[in-house]
Order: structure tokens, then sequence, then C-alpha cells
């Protein structure tokens, strides 16, 4: 009888600690996926009789640098689209309000009508005004952002040049020899295939976000790559990540250009590309093994969303992958991984 609700209560403990914990398990997580998607370019530098320690020491250093220039490429347009963020808005706003003119003329007839035969009409509320922009809080965040980059590319450096070492250590800690060739193949495959996964994830997301910066280019957007990186990165979260830049592209479009057509067409164009993308090329690329089921995916985003945020929803894939793989190959486990399958 007490079975169930102390099952209750054991994963409303380990979600509140998980929560509590988030501040150290954010850049533990982030930077294990990091060095999974780059394993496979070290080990094959060491196959060249490169030592794990040069290798990851000169991948990290090439990041570091693209990484860098690209950030201070895009920071001076993103920081000016952010403090005109307020008065963008009260633009796009007045737009829709200009192209739901007629709509609303409508409805105002039909209010006066249902008003004339007795029928009263709730009162109409303003809408606030959007908070105002503060650099402040910006620079008071930029030290702990600064100590988390830092964290997070110690961490990957060390899982790059020690990560082996670990793995045999990790196979070798119990004492029973089943138990042994279990933990054997499971690292082995969550290592194989989610270094796998993560590469070629990665890769398609650059190739999507560089098309879709091409496409914003062609239609005269302003600040294409700044738009284009913020599709790789939010595609991260699958259909989330498509649906806000799709309503982004909206918003940039309404407020480039005049004709409501053609201020629809980039948005349209991106939403065309990702649907390609998400149906067509990354089930050919990934295989049918890969693929998650469309409902398990949002479950999941919701859920890490609701825990961690915004660093939640970038990791909840990953993470499924990662829980997926293990539950393959772990026994009686199996049911989770055909649930969560497409």
């Amino acid at each position: 009888a007490l079975r169930l609700p102390l099952t209750v209560l054991m994963r409303l403990a380990i979600a509140a600690a998980l929560i509590f914990a988030s501040p150290l398990l954010i850049p533990l997580l982030l930077a294990a996926f990091i060095a999974l998607g780059l394993n496979p370019i070290v080990a094959g530098l060491a196959r060249v009789h490169v030592p794990r320690m040069l290798a990851s020491v000169l991948l990290l250093l090439v990041l570091g640098v693209g990484i860098g220039a690209t950030v201070n490429a895009l920071s001076a347009p993103a920081a000016d689209w952010i403090r005109q963020a307020p008065t963008l808005m009260r633009d796009v706003g007045y737009k829709l309000h200009r192209m739901a003119r007629p709509l609303t003329e409508v409805s105002h007839a039909a209010s006066r009508s249902l008003a004339g035969m007795g029928v009263g009409s709730a009162p109409s509320v303003q809408p606030a005004s959007p908070p105002a922009f503060s650099f402040g809080s910006v620079l008071q965040a930029a030290p702990r952002a600064l100590a988390d980059t830092l964290t997070v590319v110690l961490l990957v450096f060390f899982f790059l040049t020690y990560g082996d070492e670990m793995r045999a250590r990790l196979v070798t800690a119990s004492p029973r020899f089943r138990y042994r060739r279990i933990a054997a193949r499971v690292v082995r495959g969550i290592q194989t295939e989610l270094s796998r996964y993560l590469l070629t994830v990665t890769i398609i997301n650059c190739c999507l976000g560089g098309l879709t910066a091409l496409i914003l280019w062609a239609w005269k957007m302003p600040d294409p790559l700044l738009w284009g990186g913020a599709a790789t990165l939010l595609n991260f979260m699958p259909y989330i990540g498509g649906i806000t830049t799709t309503l982004l592209l909206v918003v940039i479009g309404l407020l480039t250009f005049h004709d409501p057509a053609h201020a629809l067409l980039p948005a349209a164009s991106f939403a065309v590309l990702a649907m390609l993308e998400g149906n067509v090329v990354t089930p050919m690329v990934m295989g049918n093994r890969m693929r998650l089921s469309p409902v398990a995916i949002l479950v999941w985003l919701l859920v890490w969303a609701w825990m961690w945020g915004i660093p939640g929803a970038l990791l909840a894939v990953p993470l499924l992958t990662c829980v997926k793989l293990i539950a393959e190959w772990t026994p009686g486990w199996e049911w989770f991984a055909k649930m969560v399958e497409r």
C-alpha cells in the first residue's frame, strides 16, 4: 500500500534535487555533451599519433577563436535590437492593429448591435507597456557568465583528455563480471552513438543557419547573419525552436517591410526550410533508430524547461537520447526506449 506514495515522493525529491543542483549540473552536462560531440575529432587525431592533450588544446583553441569571432561580429547588431526592443514591439503592435482594422470594425459593429439588444460588453483593458531594457543587469551577469564559460571549457578539456581513462575505470568499478559487461556495452554505446548524434545534429543545425542567413540576405532582411545564428541555436530545441524562429522572423519582417505579403515571405521561406530539415534531411542522415517521438520530445522539453529554464530546453533532447540509449542496453528498461522511439 505504501509503494506508490513512496515512489511518487522519491520522484518529487529527485526533481527537487535536480532543480536545487542546477548551477552544478548544467555546466557539467553541457561540458559532457560538448566533449562527446568533439570526441570523434580528438580520437581521429590520436590515431595519427597526435597526443590527446595536444589535440584537445588545439581543437578548443580553434573552436574558441571561431566562436569568439562569431560573437564579436554578432554582438553589436544583437545589442542594437535588444536596446530598441520596446519601441520595435510597439511598432509591430501598430502594424498588426492596422492589418486587423477591418476585423476590428466588424467586431465593434457586432458589439454595438449586442449593446443595443441589452447585452453588455466587457471593459477594455489597456496593455501594459513593456519594461525598458537595462544594460546594468547585463553587466551584473557578466562575471557569472564568464565563470560558467571557463568552467565549461575546463571540463570539456579534461573530458576530452582523460575520457578514455574515466570510461575504463567506470567499467571496472563493478566487482561482478556480468555487470562489467553491461557497463562496458552501455558506456561504449553511449560514447559512440551519442558522439555521432551530437556531431551530426550540430552540423545539420549549422547548415540550416547558413541557409537561413542566405535566404534572408536574398530577401534583403537586416542582419541576416544574426538571425541565421539564432536559427542554429534554437534548432537544438526541436519543434519549439523552429516555431520560435518563424515567429521571430515574422516580427522582423513586419518591422522591415511595409507590404504585409513581403513581410511574411522570409518567415514562410524559413518554415519550409525547417520542415524539409526536420522531415527529410535529419531522418535520412540519422536513420530510424535515432528518431524520437514528437510527443516524447515535447513532454521532455516542457519538463526540463520547467526545471532549468532555457539551458534545460537546450539540453533536453541530448538527455532524452542518452536515456534512450541507456534504456536500450539495460535489462528491464527496454520498454522506455520503445516508448520514446518514433
